[in-house]
């Protein structure tokens, strides 16, 4: 179920092979390979795919053969015919009767069983709900598979832009705890010629002491980004490809939200799985009402018996043999009467289990409704909050550069270039975060409506660039 598969392959053919990814379709291409989450859908959608072959064999002819050996001893009191020890005949009175005595008698018997037997289903009611049943969950497992391929591209690509995120936020916080030690310096010296007060030193040494104390962490954040993006990939990828500093988000499709969410409720795989889950549950309350309902099945059969051994009697001893062999074939026709309402109740479980499964279809398809409109209007946003930071950004730089001049000639202090040094910090963060954010609602648009693919990844890793994955990893 998963959307063009020879697309997918054709491009992974072409990548080149490498230890560690660089952009975020080769990322993808080790997800699609190392994803513990994805390979676990798989094997789920293989098992459940079992129900279905399961439930038809049920249907079909039922074929067995068995072999039975029995060795058996019995002693005791009994009563047997008087035999003549010479000959060994049973002797008679003079009415021409066996005599009758009562003694200590025993035998050995050994008997040999072996057998053929076959069932057919002629009507079974339940079986045919089953069967619908199964079917309906085997075609569910489909579109569940294809929902973990979805989510693993916006997982891939939410992992690999918080790496890009914290690479920026760590070059931004290098640079400030660089300028912040800058002014550090200028104050202790401003102090020494008597041009500045003692206050503005310990100032200007606490910031510096708390970029320092911001760049131990936004490194750490950076490796456990890398962490987080090799838990997915099962491998470490490195010197991954970024966004040029000229980037300009622009809309995908010119369509409004109406027009996402109708494709979402029509396309979305997640919607669809539950949709023939609910059809499952309604065929499981009709194999529970086949309870009521007579089973016809047809049987045959056919075995070959033979017992062996000796009968002990008064000291005498005679062998016994018997065998025998035949078939049989017949009908059987099965009539429920009372189970203790048994079936009742199971009516009853099916009908609590399918009035779920259409509660929880409604509240996927409500929050489906949601997230959809949630990330178009993101979408939509994101393009005018990009160019806002942007514009933020070029302002806290121009304030700082002036805080610096005006430091220098005297009409500014050291705080207020601190101030102005934490802002153009806190810029650089918020513009980082809101470009990738922007690519990350634009795959989770995607997601939503049912229309995520390769294709996607493929035009989001066009707009990287290999010069910004060595500007923030330096």
């Amino acid at each position: 179920m998963i959307r063009r598969p020879l697309v997918l392959a054709l491009a992974f053919a072409l990548l080149p092979a490498a230890a560690s990814a660089q952009d975020l379709l080769q990322t993808y291409e080790l997800a699609r390979g190392g994803d513990p989450q994805l390979s676990a859908a798989e094997s789920s959608r293989l098992a459940i795919r079992e129900g279905a072959v399961q439930a038809r064999a049920a249907m079909l002819p039922q074929l067995s053969a068995e072999a039975t050996v029995t060795r058996s001893h019995n002693s005791g009191p009994t009563t047997g015919a008087l035999v003549d020890p010479g000959t060994g005949l049973p002797l008679e009175d003079a009415n021409g009767d066996i005599i009758q005595v009562e003694g200590d008698g025993s035998s050995d018997t050994t008997r040999r069983s072996l057998g053929v037997s076959a069932r057919q289903m002629i009507y079974d009611r339940s079986r045919f709900t089953q069967l619908r049943s199964q079917k309906a969950l085997s075609q569910a497992s489909d579109f569940q598979l294809e929902a973990a391929g979805d989510n693993l591209i916006t997982r891939t690509s939410s992992a690999y832009f918080n790496v890009l995120v914290q690479l920026e936020t760590l070059a931004a916080a290098e640079a400030a705890e660089t300028a912040l030690q800058k002014q550090f310096d200028f104050a202790s010296k401003r102090l020494e010629v008597g041009l500045a007060p003692i206050t503005d030193v310990h100032e200007a040494r606490a910031q510096f002491d708390s970029a320092r104390a911001s760049t131990i962490l936004a490194r750490n954040a950076v490796e456990d980004a890398y962490q987080a993006l090799a838990e997915i990939t099962g491998q470490d990828a490195r010197n991954l490809k970024g966004l040029p500093a000229d980037f300009q988000p622009a809309l995908p499709v010119a369509i409004d939200s109406q027009q996402w969410v109708t494709s979402a409720i029509d396309n979305n795989p997640s919607l669809k799985a539950k949709q023939l889950q609910v059809e499952s549950a309604e065929a499981a309350v009709e194999t529970a009402r086949a309870g009521h309902w007579p089973t016809l099945y047809a049987n045959a059969g056919y075995g070959d018996d033979k017992t062996w051994g000796d009968t002990s009697f008064r000291g005498f001893s005679r062998p016994t043999e018997d065998e025998s062999r035949g078939g049989n074939i017949g009908i059987t026709l099965s009539v429920p009467l009372f189970s203790g309402g048994a079936v009742q109740s199971g009516v009853r479980q099916a009908l609590a289990q399918r009035d779920i499964a259409n509660d929880e279809l409604e509240q996927q398809k409500r929050a489906l409704t949601r997230n959809t409109r949630n990330a178009y209007q993101a979408l939509v946003a994101g393009v005018s909050e990009v160019e806002a930071r942007r514009l933020a950004l070029v302002s806290a730089q121009a304030a700082y550069d002036a805080s610096q001049v005006g430091l220098e000639v005297g009409t500014r202090t050291v705080l207020d270039v601190l101030n102005n040094q934490r802002n153009l910090f806190t810029a650089q963060q918020a513009y980082a975060q809101a470009r990738y954010n922007f690519l990350q609602n634009r795959l989770l648009l995607e997601q939503a409506a049912g229309t995520l693919d390769v294709e996607d990844v493929q035009e989001v890793n066009r707009l990287l660039t290999a010069d910004t994955a060595a500007r923030t990893s330096n």
